[in-house]
């Protein structure tokens, strides 16, 4: 297939005319909440969900935190630093920084991480020290380290744990065959790339570019196969939904476009915020799309409505956002400084529990 697809989303949010063929867009039903991907719940409940939800705060890096990232289980967190460390933490167990486990090692920035999805275990880390780390966190240690041509600042674990996908400033992707921890191929591109992602039957591999639009590619021929123009401006964030179903993607332009994966039809647009979006993270259940910038709130939104139903007020730019694999539980990070006017090196989780469990 060979789609070059335009978004011509309304400014209510409303989704665009379906084709007829097997296309199952968000419903835009504001009634259609639930719980955890089960018994539904009414909308008074999901926003008694929202304002009674808690936030935690995690304090372990000297620097501002670039970075985070759930393992596979959801029972670890990791973040990576500007102070050229990476740290894990249990965040079920105390926001105490005795809990959590310092990773040491790299020369430079720590821009981006992820976790292995078949692993909880396995994390990989990226550098502008021109190198990209896999460590075990249950011993500390790096189990391998592959050079690289340029400063990183992108990094993504193939679906399946075969490969690792890591961007450098000189937009470059390499791509790493974490069985043999060797390189298996480069792609150099022309123009300027940003964040991307595998869908999650690892046979498509989507990236965001400066000229605003979305590239995927069939994986692993590198083929392109579609094109989906939806932002007058660079797309700077990617992910696909847990379910298999979407594609998100964050521009410059303050909005987050939604995709059909299938279709590549552009069905909705989220428009909160007034500066670039830089992170974005979808729920585990794919029901809420969380997205920030450097406008001093995250916007949590409701996939299938694209109604906002929370904003998180912060006190700086932000620079990440990951919803948790298994609970409503929202890490993110950002620019925010110390009464010494230091970077604060910290994180928060926002989390919440089931509304009716509320007294």
């Amino acid at each position: 297939m060979s789609l070059d697809v335009n978004m011509s989303s309304t400014t209510d949010g409303n989704a665009d005319t379906a084709p007829e063929a097997d296309w199952k867009p968000p419903t835009g039903k504001l009634s259609n909440f639930y719980y955890r991907g089960g018994a539904p719940i009414t909308r008074s409940q999901m926003v008694s969900m929202f304002s009674s939800a808690k936030i935690r705060e995690y304090k372990g890096h000297k620097e501002k935190v670039h970075s985070v990232a759930w393992n596979a289980d959801g029972r670890r967190l990791a973040s990576g630093s500007v102070d050229k460390t990476a740290r894990v933490w249990s965040p079920q167990r105390s926001t105490d920084v005795k809990y959590s486990t310092e990773l040491k090692g790299h020369t430079g920035s720590v821009d981006q991480l992820d976790w292995n999805p078949t692993h909880p275990d396995r994390l990989a880390t990226a550098s502008s020290d021109q190198t990209v780390r896999i460590w075990d966190q249950r011993s500390g240690k790096c189990t391998a380290k592959v050079d690289t041509e340029g400063e990183n600042i992108n990094i993504c674990w193939s679906p399946d744990g075969n490969d690792i996908a890591v961007g450098d400033k000189n937009d470059k992707i390499t791509f790493i065959d974490t069985r043999t921890n060797q390189i298996k191929f480069t792609k150099d591109f022309r123009y300027e790339v940003n964040e991307f992602t595998w869908n999650l039957a690892n046979n498509l591999f989507c990236v965001t570019t400066g000229q605003g639009n979305i590239e995927l590619y069939d994986y692993p021929s590198f083929e392109q196969v579609a094109t989906g123009r939806g932002h007058t401006s660079s797309c700077y964030s990617v992910e696909a939904d847990p379910s298999g179903n979407y594609l998100a993607a964050g521009s410059a332009d303050g909005s987050v476009s939604l995709w059909d994966m299938e279709s590549m039809n552009c069905i909705r647009a989220f428009g909160k915020l007034t500066h670039p979006v830089r992170t974005l993270s979808f729920s585990f259940d794919a029901q809420y799309i969380a997205y920030a910038s450097e406008d001093h709130f995250i916007d949590i939104s409701h996939v299938q409505s694209g109604e906002s139903v929370k904003n998180i007020e912060c006190s700086a730019a932000m620079n990440t956002v990951a919803w948790s694999p298994r609970d409503y539980y929202l890490a993110y990070a950002g620019d925010e400084t110390a009464s010494d006017g230091k970077y604060a090196g910290n994180l928060r989780i926002f989390s919440m529990k089931d509304p009716r469990e509320q007294n």
